[in-house]
């Protein structure tokens, strides 16, 4: 697809990047602060998925997370925290499916 054919993708591109420019907080924290929002406003799998690469580069942990989830749970309510933890588990299992169709697509390659 086009860039010019993804105009929402872009938009939320352009969003993000002026976040994180105007943002005082180290890359780790923003993750944690952008993380906990997602589990407010009860977000999708795919806001998850959209965001775990870079949770990931910069250090977010399964043992982070589960702290962000206690820690917001007192705010935001059961639902949305075992609503989120759904929401994680999907975003993981399709993170791991595209890993495992990536690995068998380079294996098959290599014949």
């Amino acid at each position: 697809m086009a860039e010019e054919e993804t105009p929402v993708l872009d938009a939320l591109a352009e969003i993000t990047a002026v976040s994180i420019e105007r943002c005082d907080l180290g890359d780790r924290e923003l993750m944690l602060a952008r993380i906990a929002a997602l589990v407010a406003v009860d977000a999708p799998a795919a806001s998850y998925l959209l965001n775990a690469g870079t949770a990931s580069d910069v250090g977010i942990t399964l043992d982070d997370v589960h702290g962000i989830l206690i820690a917001v749970a007192p705010v935001v309510g059961t639902p949305r925290v075992v609503a989120a933890a759904g929401h994680l588990a999907q975003a993981l299992g399709f993170a791991v499916a595209v890993a495992e169709a990536e690995l068998e697509a380079e294996l098959e390659a290599d014949g």
